[in-house]
């Protein structure tokens, strides 16, 4: 790999099963289920009737009262991440060159919430109709980037990705660059989601893509399982702290790993489904190993989109024995879904997590809720179902695909 080392030094989590970093890897590591019945909002005659909500979260030990009602909430979960993504790199905001630090946020939907409380509120009254006036700056997807730049004075580049489910994913390739060509020396990268509310659960109800499993929610997310029905809807957020290696070194930094290599393909064949032999997310793995230079042989870990939709599944791990061979068989395969569900523009940042705590901490995380065999997905792959599995990781993929057929892939490499 040409241009300068990137390492990753800092971490914020906000998930459906721990609210920092350390209570979401062990969630993962333990298997627990985030999705229990909605409380966002009476779903009682809606289709789908659970999610993976994110729990006891007081946005106020965090934002000042005041000005959190001035924000969306995914741009809270947005701020509280970044926080606690800087408290953990130890970084001195003010001993840095604040040109030479950027922000880079992904988010697929935006402050939806804001979008339609406004919308179906404004006209309620009588007269002139009347709006909040933080109604456009809570609502727009790059507010958050925005927000987190002003906080730390973070003066270089600032913008947010938008490429549905890849859409953090994409953050952090794209601060990942800016790093490795000496356009900046530090970013903040990831991305934040909070659609749990009726629109967004109607919405993908419409479209058929969320598991009905109402009667035990806890398991609905099955990735790989032959009876599985669709995704489960989750919400929260994560954030990195991505550095110029020498950089990092220079302020004793600790890293958690390095990462190598990055892929962006588009599937160019439906606007929700994959294509059916995984073509562009083979590509896509391949362009990320290839950046790396490494060969296939030297990933042990795959950090799946498995979603836990029928067509979706099917086409990745199908990518996955196309691009690997017979190495798909030494690989470990999972997807942390079956855990958080899918987090939509976040997911991309959890999931990005999990790898780099795998290759941290040499766990492979499970995929749970794994019963039965689906006979169009290869047995012999190893798909780490439903309990952990220690392992030597040195190089960990981490895949993301989104809507409009946009693929990305990150590769992480241990670190010393």
């Amino acid at each position: 790999m040409s241009g300068r080392r990137v390492v990753v030094t800092g971490i914020g989590a906000i998930t459906p099963i721990g609210n920092n970093l350390k209570d979401y890897w062990q969630s993962l590591v333990d298997g627990v289920s985030g999705a229990d019945q909605i409380t966002h909002f009476d779903a009682s005659n809606f289709k789908t009737k659970f999610a993976c909500e994110v729990k006891n979260f007081d946005v106020t030990e965090f934002i000042h009262k005041k000005e959190a009602r001035k924000l969306d909430k995914f741009s809270q979960y947005a701020l509280t991440v970044a926080a606690q993504a800087i408290n953990d790199s130890k970084l001195e905001t003010t001993k840095i060159n604040p040109e030479r630090a950027g922000v880079v946020w992904g988010s697929g939907i935006g402050g939806m919430e804001t979008f339609f409380t406004e919308s179906v509120t404004y006209g309620t009254g009588n007269g002139t109709p009347r709006f909040n006036p933080f109604f456009i700056p809570k609502l727009i997807s790059d507010i958050p980037a925005g927000h987190i730049s002003i906080k730390y004075n973070f003066r270089g580049p600032n913008f947010t990705t938008v490429s549905a489910c890849a859409s953090s994913t994409n953050a952090i390739i794209d601060a990942f660059n800016y790093i490795k060509w000496n356009k900046a020396d530090l970013f903040v990268a990831g991305g934040s989601e909070a659609c749990i509310f009726p629109p967004g659960i109607g919405g993908f109800n419409a479209m058929m893509a969320l598991s009905t499993r109402n009667e035990n929610p806890k398991t609905a997310s099955r990735p790989f399982d032959k009876n599985r029905d669709g995704f489960v809807m989750g919400e929260g957020g994560g954030a990195i702290i991505l550095e110029d290696y020498d950089h990092a070194i220079r302020r004793g930094a600790t890293i958690y790993a390095e990462i190598v290599g990055s892929g962006l393909t588009a599937d160019a064949h439906h606007i929700t489904a994959p294509h059916p032999e995984g073509l562009g997310a083979k590509s896509v793995m391949k362009q990320a190993i290839e950046e790396a230079g490494i060969k296939e042989n030297k990933v042990d870990y795959i950090n799946v989109h498995g979603t836990s939709t029928p067509l979706g599944d099917i086409a990745e791990t199908k990518a996955i024995k196309n691009l690997f061979g017979e190495h798909s068989y030494k690989l470990n395969i999972s997807s942390t879904k079956s855990m958080t569900g899918h987090l939509l523009g976040a997911a991309g940042v959890i999931e990005a997590i999990a790898s780099i705590m795998a290759v941290k901490k040499d766990i492979v995380p499970p995929t749970i809720n794994h019963e039965t065999k689906d006979p169009e997905i290869d047995e012999k792959l190893n798909l780490t179902l439903n309990k952990a599995q220690k392992r030597t990781v040195n190089y960990a993929l981490s895949n993301t695909f989104g809507f409009g057929g946009h693929n990305a892939s990150v590769l992480f490499k241990k670190h010393g």
